[in-house]
């Protein structure tokens, strides 16, 4: 326990059998933290995650502008990160989608997600032509918000009526084939595949 606190690591990422040992219950060896909200998850576990990120950073949500109000050096951050060598892909929600529109009405946030939908590429579209940086808008129903950085992910699990800051977040390390990390990055895949790309201009 002395090393994991040493290291900064969770105990269960450096010894999965001591999960199994402590209860009965199935527990994934790839969840790191579980959080009641996303309002209980310091914005430095997100941008300190994102930092170490060395081959891909994925983000898939309909606005989060809450990365750029509370860390304002994050387009900073994701330069340095293309810069560094790593694909950077990020998939905002088109605000005129109905399904964005739906999400409103279901939040009873009126029009402010879709406003919201149009700050976020406000702030991202400066990055859109900087290689290694794709930014694109989707028009999927969002289950999940995502945050990939390598092998780790912070999933935002949405409910219905209840905005994105109310609802949980679990933290993610992909320990092996077809695990949890592995069905959401196929999940950003597949809404990846039906975005359409956002220019700087």
């Amino acid at each position: 326990m002395l090393a994991a606190e040493t290291l900064g690591e969770d105990v269960h990422a450096l010894w999965p059998a001591l999960r199994q040992a402590r209860s009965a219950r199935a527990v994934s060896p790839e969840l790191v933290a579980l959080y009641e909200q996303r309002a209980d998850v310091p914005v430095s576990v997100f941008t300190n995650m994102l930092a170490q990120a060395g081959a891909h950073i994925d983000v898939l949500v309909y606005a989060a502008v809450f990365l750029h109000e509370s860390y304002p050096r994050f387009n900073d951050l994701l330069r340095e990160r293309a810069a560094a060598g790593c694909l950077v892909r990020i998939a905002v929600g088109d605000p005129g989608s109905s399904n964005v529109q739906q999400r409103g009405a279901e939040e009873r946030f009126g029009h402010g997600i879709e406003s919201r939908c149009r700050l976020a590429l406000m702030h991202y579209r400066p990055l859109a032509d900087v290689p290694g940086i794709e930014v694109r808008t989707h028009a999927t129903t969002l289950y999940n918000s995502i945050y990939r950085a390598d092998d780790q992910v912070m999933i935002n699990a949405h409910v219905w009526g209840v905005n994105a800051y109310g609802a949980p977040v679990w933290h993610l390390r992909r320990s092996g084939e077809g695990g949890m990390f592995d069905t959401y990055t196929r999940s950003f895949d597949a809404v990846w595949e039906t975005a359409m790309p956002v220019s700087e201009g």
